[in-house]
């Protein structure tokens, strides 16, 4: 693509906040401490956890970047930064100019508490802790907005040549894709729905994206796992079939603990979309598919008794699971104040508002990418210490 330069190795990093946890260098992937993760409802930007497949590409030439958008839709077209973030110029194809939304949604790689499933059995993948997660307030244009002006309607499952599914494509390059790009795919009645929103983002915390983060354009799909939300973004294809890339058809999918690398068949699993609930006794909680949490409930014994936590939000308002002032994409924290003896065992578990509860171990969702681990969160403490 024009105006890009996309490095062969990693001489040309951005800078990074010294206190991240590097669970690997090159590619760089990284996590914030965990008390820092909790320190704010919005996560700062230098404190969001760094998912990567390959070296950073730099765009050197913003006024020559573009992104088509090509496959199974009548009006393809190629479009630029002024199409989607119009200013006071004349816009390439003279289309209107595409309200900004500023939606707030939680990120999370699916691998997040890999360690902690790797106690109960070896797993593959990042040795991520609990803080491979972050809330972000992003801005930009709802990819619903972006396809109605190319042709394709709201709420629409498929286009008149068969289009149902709807690819992201990066700039990106990785060794899982042979050195191809990077690729996921979402249903096109998820992109084309006003309410799923679904973002072409360029701004994080009211600042533009920077390197890290998919600088200048990326894809935010709240509610599901972070492998969905492509940084970089290349290319959006209109196809007939969910992608085919590796990250869509060989990893990131759940099994069930009695497969192993021995007798895995990836064809058996649908790619993984949504993120069940999540929780950490640190105080957050957090539910896929834009699912607010009913309740967070905290024991002192190891599970046998529990008492249910102050779940909020926002400072000064009540947090409602479903209400209207709540963020339905972003995570929720949660306080409990308890009589702590000697020693206890400190569990947290959550419930959304589907009724969707947490499963008591690792050993019942264990599976050999160690993706998925929401199982009940124990803390084992001991008067003036803790394990956190």
């Amino acid at each position: 693509m024009p105006g890009l330069i996309a490095p062969s190795d990693y001489s040309r990093e951005p800078p990074r906040h010294p206190c991240l946890q590097v669970n690997s260098k090159e590619p760089f992937n990284a996590e914030p401490p965990r008390r820092a993760l909790v320190s704010s409802y919005v996560t700062s930007v230098d404190l969001f956890y760094k998912r990567n497949h390959g070296p950073i590409p730099i765009v050197d030439d913003i006024e020559r970047y573009r992104v088509s958008v090509t496959g199974l839709v009548a009006n393809a077209r190629e479009l630029s930064m002024a199409d989607i973030r119009p200013k006071n110029l004349t816009l390439l194809f003279n289309i209107r100019k595409l309200r900004k939304y500023n939606v707030t949604a939680t990120l999370q790689c699916a691998g997040n508490r890999r360690t902690a499933m790797s106690k109960t059995k070896k797993v593959r993948g990042v040795g991520w802790d609990v803080s491979a997660i972050g809330n972000a307030i992003w801005g930009g244009a709802k990819l619903c907005d972006v396809l109605e002006l190319l042709g394709i309607p709201k709420l629409t499952t498929s286009t008149p040549l068969g289009g149902k599914h709807v690819e992201f494509v990066s700039i990106d390059k990785c060794k899982e894709e042979k050195g191809g790009p990077y690729k996921a795919s979402i249903p096109l009645i998820q992109a084309t729905n006003p309410e799923a929103d679904v973002l072409l983002a360029y701004e994080m915390n009211g600042e533009p994206l920077n390197r890290d983060h998919g600088y200048p354009l990326r894809v935010i799909v709240p509610g599901v796992i972070g492998a969905r939300s492509v940084k970089w973004l290349d290319a959006i294809n209109i196809i007939a079939e969910e992608c085919q890339g590796f990250f869509m058809q060989k990893d990131y999918k759940m099994f069930p603990p009695t497969v192993d690398w021995d007798n895995i068949n990836w064809s058996s699993r649908r790619p993984q979309m949504d993120f069940p609930i999540q929780v950490t006794i640190s105080g957050y909680a957090a539910s896929g598919g834009g699912r607010g949490i009913e309740r967070v409930d905290i024991s002192i014994d190891g599970g046998k008794t529990w008492i249910e936590a102050q779940r909020y939000q926002k400072s000064g308002l009540t947090y409602v699971a479903d209400g209207a002032n709540s963020d339905k994409w972003a995570w929720v924290f949660f306080e409990a104040e308890a009589e702590i003896p000697g020693t206890a065992e400190i569990v947290a578990k959550a419930v959304d508002i589907a009724g969707n509860v947490q499963p008591q171990t690792a050993e019942e969702i264990w599976n050999l990418r160690g993706i998925l681990n929401t199982s009940w969160h124990r803390v084992q403490v001991r008067l003036g210490h803790s394990n956190l």
